[in-house]
């Protein structure tokens, strides 16, 4: 089976352009995002930005965050203690894991 770009959740496919309207944001604020390293996009080789669908979702959060009032650095803090407790999740469970099957 063949996979393509578009299967992959990572795969960066959607212009600035085309997520800010998407979204209904300006582009200003993805740039921003971006600069702050809350959602850091790939860069194509003439360095535009290219957002994967997974990061889509994070420009969602972001956004959501945002409506609540959360500044840009306490979003980008957010996302980072929500990454170390998968961490962590993933950590416990491999250490679980050999814990049931030692071998």
């Amino acid at each position: 089976m063949v996979r393509l770009p578009f299967d992959d959740e990572h795969a960066p496919l959607y212009s600035v352009g085309q997520v800010a309207d998407m979204l209904n944001v300006e582009q200003a604020f993805l740039r921003r995002l971006d600069e702050y390293d809350v959602v850091r996009p790939a860069r194509s080789s003439g360095g535009q930005r290219r957002y994967s669908r997974h990061e889509i979702g994070d420009v969602q959060d972001a956004i959501a965050l945002a409506g609540e009032g959360m500044t840009l650095v306490a979003i980008r803090r957010i996302f980072e203690l929500q990454q170390q407790v998968r961490d962590l999740q993933a950590e416990l469970a491999r250490e679980r894991a050999l814990r049931r099957d030692p071998s």
